[in-house]
Formats: structure tokens, C-alpha cells, sequence
């Protein structure tokens, strides 16, 4: 079960906070292969507002989603929004968000509200059928 955990755990090459792991009293240390406590991951949430639908707006968000590396969704809502997950490392999903806040060029964005997330984001990005 612990290396499972490990391999969950383990998408870094950061330090450890274990820097050093001794076996049995030993006096050789072995470097863990991974024990950071924060996932080097960011999975949140967007809600994106304005005139967002009719104007390529998910497409967009496919595309530029896959370029960063994302895991995730982009839906349209009946509220006339568009909501999408992001996944991945923590500075993807923050230029993602950036990117969010101008939207293709046919796009006006009035409003980004973005909170953090723990659904399955799927193995890819993908768009979905309206919300």
C-alpha cells in the first residue's frame, strides 16, 4: 500500500520533507523517492461570464487547455455562462486562468469566478454537453 501512496504522491522532483529516511538505526540514509505533503498540483473550478457562448469560446478553451498540459472540461451553462474544471500544475492552471480573463477574440468577459475543486477531471480536456 505505501508505494502506492508514494507513486500517488510522487509527481515532483522538489525536496522531500523527510529529507532523509534511516532504516533500522543504520547509519546510511536513503533518500525517499517522494514524501511531499503538497500535491504540486491546482484543480479548480471557473465560471466564466459576459458574452461567452455563440463566439467559440469552449473550442477555445480545448485548445488552449491542451496546449498548457490540463486535465479538465469546458461546458456552456443555461445561464448563458461557460464553466470549465482545470487540472494540472499549479502555474498551468493559474495562466489558464489568465487566458480565461480575455477569452478568444470574439469573446467579452465581464467576469471570471474561480474556486478550488476536488471532482475527477478525466484523463484529458474535453467539451461537454451544456449544464
Amino acid at each position: 500500500m505505501l508505494p502506492l501512496m508514494l507513486k500517488l504522491l510522487c509527481t515532483t522532483k522538489e525536496k522531500s520533507v523527510f529529507p532523509y529516511l534511516h532504516s533500522f538505526g543504520k547509519e546510511d540514509s536513503v533518500e525517499p523517492p517522494c514524501l511531499n505533503l503538497t500535491p504540486p498540483w491546482l484543480q479548480v473550478r471557473a465560471v466564466i461570464k459576459g458574452r461567452v457562448q455563440g463566439v467559440f469560446y469552449r473550442d477555445w478553451t480545448v485548445e488552449n487547455a491542451k496546449e498548457l498540459g490540463l486535465k479538465g472540461w469546458v461546458r456552456n451553462r443555461r445561464d448563458g455562462s461557460v464553466e470549465a474544471l482545470f487540472s494540472g500544475s499549479p502555474e498551468k492552471v493559474q495562466e489558464m486562468e489568465q487566458r480565461c480573463r480575455r477569452g478568444p477574440p470574439a469573446a467579452i468577459v465581464t467576469g471570471l469566478d474561480v474556486f478550488p475543486c476536488d471532482d475527477d477531471p478525466g484523463t484529458g480536456f474535453e467539451r461537454r454537453q451544456t449544464g
